[in-house]
């Protein structure tokens, strides 16, 4: 008898209002495992090769180097002092100081229901290839002493605060901006740094005057290809579990994506007459970029129209900047991933949806008045990210340029940073 009532009790407990106790989802930590390795196959190889193919033969190896250098002194300060600034409780601006060297994370820590070494790595792969986007700004010119200082000094600065704002507990977080996995963190931000960068160093030797093409088109697609499948980690990673969440992202960035390179190749070919390789890629990336802020909030129908629209705005930002602006953002960073945040951030506030209808969003589904609340946030959110952005960063280029200088002479230029800035070269060729 006595064991019925024991039975009996047990089978009361939850009704009796004991909390329940948070545990492991071994569903989720795998897929946040998967998508935080194929994140950093993002910056290592798949953006490696995309620039590297986009610059000279004499240039390709230091964008390799830039790329893999960043990855290695990225993830030592996101160890040190990166991830407590972005994610521990703090102030609405700047995060505190618990997580240093990664202390109190065990085997057994959680940050939800996925252990927090795992939250903190993959937060890591953002961290990582953020700065890494803003070199395609500079490429073929800068010093590469002063690129490691520079993303140093920027990852503490800029984006660990912003990631703080939007993600880790922060005033734009408190607003309800909607930035699910980076149009604000790393789109705009990488972005703003790269034309800033642009225009402290000033163009490239015969930029205006003569053409500066890619010297490898099947690096670059190839590079394209690995972004486009890490972008499903990028994307569907961010709702943290292996969920309904997760497929929708995946499924809007796909569209946005195919929509961005179709729109792209075929505006390009009415334009000039012939699709290229370069545009199509460009496109995809315009896509991929934009969707990112709005890919766990918006359905697939709003996904083609941020894909479509993305292509096209961005074609002609690249146009302003580089022949109108006369600003040699290299490898277009800002049209394409700083407008496409811009764009993609702001939409997210049009399209957003609970129900992730084909053209339902807070505009369509809940009233004019919803929409414009959410699109005040979101155009708040844009303008603190590019304001603090551009004069953080100004700031920081002029202490680099002060203590180390940041540009290689012209001589050096035309020699090519391969051999200047390391001894070697990229292609060993007779």
């Amino acid at each position: 008898m006595k064991r019925y009532i024991v039975a009996l009790f047990f089978l009361l407990l939850p009704s009796l209002g004991f909390a329940e106790e948070t545990t492991l989802n071994g569903a989720n930590t795998a897929w946040i495992m998967t998508s935080t390795a194929i994140v950093l196959f993002m910056t290592l190889p798949g953006l490696a090769l995309f620039y590297g193919g986009l610059v000279r033969t004499r240039n390709v190896l230091s964008i390799l180097m830039q790329c893999f250098a960043i990855a290695g002194i990225v993830s030592i300060l996101w160890l040190i002092i990166g991830y407590s600034i972005a994610f521990t409780e703090g102030n609405d601006y700047f995060g505190g100081m618990s997580r240093i060297l990664f202390d109190g994370i065990q085997e057994d820590t959680l940050s939800g229901d996925i252990p927090e070494s795992l939250f903190a790595l993959f937060q890591m792969t953002f961290a990582i290839i953020t700065p890494a986007l803003i070199i395609g700004g500079f490429a073929e010119r800068i010093k590469f002493s002063a690129v490691l200082l520079f993303s140093a000094i920027w990852l503490l600065v800029v984006y660990a605060p912003i990631t703080h704002w939007v993600w880790g507990g922060g005033w734009l977080q408190q607003m309800g901006l909607l930035d699910f996995a980076g149009g604000t963190v790393v789109h705009i931000t990488a972005g703003t740094a790269a034309l800033v960068a642009a225009i402290v160093l000033g163009p490239r030797k015969g930029f205006g005057t003569k053409s500066i093409m890619p010297h490898n088109m099947t690096m670059t697609i190839t590079g394209a290809g690995m972004l486009w499948v890490g972008w499903f980690g990028f994307n569907g990673g961010s709702a943290l579990a292996a969920n309904g969440d997760a497929s929708m992202a995946m499924l809007v960035t796909h569209i946005s994506a195919a929509a961005g390179a179709m729109t792209w190749m075929f505006y390009e070919w009415i334009k000039f007459g012939k699709p290229s390789a370069l545009g199509a890629v460009t496109g995809l990336i315009a896509g991929l970029g934009t969707i990112t802020p709005a890919s766990g909030f918006v359905g697939p129908g709003g996904a083609l129209v941020i894909g479509i629209v993305a292509s096209l705005v961005c074609f002609n930002a690249v146009i302003f900047i580089k022949q109108v602006l006369k600003i040699d953002d290299s490898l277009d960073v800002f049209p394409v991933h700083g407008v496409g945040g811009i764009i993609g951030t702001l939409l997210a506030g049009v399209f957003a949806s609970t129900q992730l209808g084909i053209f339902s969003g807070q505009g369509f589904a809940d009233g004019i008045e919803t929409m414009g609340q959410q699109l005040t946030v979101q155009a708040i959110g844009v303008v603190a990210t590019l304001v603090y952005t551009a004069v953080a960063t100004y700031i920081i280029l002029k202490f680099v340029q002060m203590i180390i200088g940041l540009r290689v002479s012209e001589e050096e230029e035309a020699q090519g940073l391969d051999i200047i800035d390391h001894e070697e070269r990229g292609y060993n060729m007779l």
